[in-house]
């Protein structure tokens, strides 16, 4: 996924001159090209996360859209003020792009994992959340997030599903049940081949979702009425229980029990 993130921000470099491209050396490797086109536009500020962070508020208060990317816990853990105030607090809008998610990264220690980055943002006001299951849907994702103002999360994964799925807001019905009293499986991005195998046996409906934030509440919805029962089991691929109140406020009108299987 990295790598497709990396070609496809160089593409977009090249056409779009509001772009910019803030580095925390994390990656600089793979941005050498895009660099020496644009050397105004991709800046490596060293291991300076914080710095990055702000930077990417300057470059957002000038009228630029700012892109941030290093590891997860460097990019929304380590400078959670700066995203909170120099993002958030000064109304401006950039794209936080990390990889080595939860533990991706767990060879390197405590210090590389990030298993909370989504509930941390869950903190914070109108964030958009994206959690790509395959790398080919990194560029749709992507460029969604280049055309927009406001702040967009793009979380990249070292594995993912056998497949590529259409990304979109709405939660994607892939399997149904039988509509007799079967429950509903939301998997997150890379959680769906798993969960497509842990199931195959059971009469449940499953779900996909790629963009997690805003949530489909009213796809929920929509999807248990069809299950016939209000059981919903959600996998995310990051901190259990991150979306047990977007469940609940989705099912605010039925009688449903919940259950969050993650980190």
């Amino acid at each position: 996924m990295r790598d497709t993130f990396a070609e496809t921000l160089g593409n977009a470099l090249d056409t779009d001159p509001r772009l910019a491209l803030v580095l925390a050396d994390i990656s600089a490797d793979r941005f050498t090209d895009a660099a020496r086109r644009h050397p105004d536009r991709v800046v490596n500020l060293g291991i300076r996360e914080q710095l990055m962070i702000g930077v990417a508020g300057g470059l957002a208060l000038a009228g630029m859209r700012p892109i941030a990317h290093t590891f997860a816990p460097f990019l929304v853990e380590r400078p959670f003020e700066q995203v909170k105030l120099d993002l958030g607090h000064q109304g401006v809008g950039a794209v936080l792009v990390s990889s080595g998610a939860s533990y991706d990264g767990s060879h390197y220690g405590r210090t590389h994992m990030a298993p909370g980055d989504v509930a941390l943002l869950d903190s914070l006001p109108e964030w958009t959340v994206h959690v790509p299951g395959h790398a080919a849907e990194v560029p749709p994702l992507l460029e969604s997030a280049l055309r927009q103002d406001g702040n967009v999360y793009l979380r990249l994964s070292e594995r993912g599903n056998a497949a590529a799925r259409p990304t979109g807001p709405e939660l994607q019905t892939v399997r149904s049940g039988s509509g007799r009293s079967s429950g509903v499986v939301v998997a997150v991005g890379p959680m769906l081949e798993r969960v497509l195998a842990a199931t195959e046996d059971l009469d449940v409906t499953v779900a996909y979702a790629s963009t997690v934030r805003p949530f489909d509440r009213e796809g929920l919805n929509r999807i248990v009425a069809r299950a016939g029962q209000a059981d919903v089991l959600v996998v995310e691929p990051y901190l259990e229980g991150t979306s047990a109140h977007e469940v609940a406020a989705a099912l605010a009108d039925r009688r449903h029990r919940q259950r969050s299987l993650g980190v």
